[in-house]
């Protein structure tokens, strides 16, 4: 069974950098895209960025110039480097993949169980 595991998150100051890291586990052959989504108390679910196998990237408005997603395909891992963190940034992250393939299995879509980053004095 292939699950996502992240990690890197906590409590940093405004202006403060924080490097979120997403490992897929298990028997994996590929992934396609995959990326990172975050969500408040009360709101939905939002886009952060995400990246394809072939490292092209997609970042929403508010996260451009500050942001920055990569990944290692050898390692099924995707990271999320957030530099000049503010206080709206405070949120839970969660990683996502799309068309996992593993020797016996295709998933459509996976899911993390999310990772808390709070950005606060």
């Amino acid at each position: 069974q292939v699950q996502l595991v992240e990690s890197g998150g906590g409590l940093v100051q405004p202006g403060g950098s924080l490097r979120l890291s997403c490992a897929a586990s298990g028997s994996i052959r590929s992934i396609n895209a995959m990326g990172w989504y975050r969500q408040t108390p009360g709101k939905q679910r939002e886009l952060v960025a995400t990246i394809t196998s072939r490292s092209i990237t997609n970042y929403t408005d508010f996260v451009k110039g500050r942001f920055t997603i990569t990944r290692d395909n050898a390692k099924n891992t995707v990271y999320l480097q957030m530099n000049s963190l503010k206080s709206e940034d405070t949120a839970v992250y969660f990683c996502n993949a799309e068309s996992v393939l593993t020797p016996i299995a295709w998933y459509r879509e996976l899911w993390g169980q999310g990772t808390l980053v709070t950005v606060s004095s």
